[in-house]
């Protein structure tokens, strides 16, 4: 048994810059079934379905940044439906909105409305995690909270496996603890070097304040799939036994020294080898 696999565009986001179709394109022929987007840059709905439908990619899910679909979420996320989007993910937290912050609950509100929302259009939405959300609150982690605090049909998980391994959690056990909740799963892999983890924080918009070293900002790196310390295996098994119906392979950044493009498709040819 095997799921379709899809490449979250925010991997390659310096060739989709540069030639947004072209490199859809070439997602196709690397081998991804589907794409995730991370924004349109600039292309209408319209335009971006039928060359979608044309190449024969399906455009499976979006990342939409959360302040946007909570301002305007009927206006956002017609957009994507318009597309073909089964799935929208609020991708990423602002420090104001965190949890542990005062802003927390406002956010679980925020999403509350948003998959609503989403649900009106006929999209599903996801939650992408980093790893600020294995943050505790009264001995549960916030993740935990936001989900038992939303209901199911209103929201289900993108659980990011990179993350849940930096914050202390075995991805495919967490994966298999949302079996049924579980429709989309992202595959990350990684390498950090001793306990520290340098200037990863920077990754995703935190100043952590590491000294400023070598061996500081080489302690962490995003790798291609079935190139670093996760146990991919036992992840796409979890992802089987857990219902999901897709993984996304993505790479925030390419390994020193590699390219955006060669990097997905290192972690493609991976997963074919597990007859993926």
């Amino acid at each position: 048994m095997k799921l379709p696999v899809a490449v979250q565009l925010y991997s390659v986001r310096d060739e989709m810059e540069k030639d947004f179709f072209g490199t859809i394109k070439l997602m196709k022929e690397y081998g991804y079934d589907g794409v995730e987007f991370a924004g349109l840059f600039g292309k209408s709905p319209a335009e971006i379905k039928s060359f979608c439908d044309e190449i024969g990619i399906i455009p499976i899910s979006a990342h939409v940044p959360y302040y946007d679909m909570l301002e305007n979420p009927d206006k956002v996320l017609a957009d994507y439906a318009e597309i073909g989007c089964k799935y929208a993910a609020v991708p990423y937290l602002t420090e104001e909105c965190r949890p542990g912050t005062d802003g927390f609950a406002a956010t679980i509100e925020g999403i509350k409305k948003i998959g609503a929302a989403a649900k009106k259009l006929g999209i599903q939405l996801l939650y992408h995690n980093h790893d600020f959300e294995f943050v505790k609150i009264d001995g549960e982690y916030a993740l935990d909270i936001l989900y038992s605090t939303v209901s199911e049909d209103l929201l289900k998980t993108e659980i990011d496996t990179c993350w849940v391994n930096v914050g202390g959690e075995d991805p495919a056990g967490y994966i298999l603890k949302y079996s049924g909740r579980s429709p989309v799963v992202h595959l990350k892999d990684f390498v950090m070097k001793g306990k520290s983890k340098g200037k990863l924080y920077d990754l995703i918009g935190i100043d952590d304040e590491a000294d400023d070293t070598q061996e500081e900002e080489d302690s962490f790196s995003f790798m291609p799939v079935g190139s670093g310390v996760q146990d991919m295996p036992a992840i796409l098994d979890a992802s089987l036994k857990a219902g999901s119906e897709w993984v996304i392979v993505e790479q925030d950044n390419p390994a020193k020294g590699e390219t955006s493009l060669n990097s997905v498709k290192l972690s493609r040819d991976y997963l074919r080898s597990l007859g993926w």
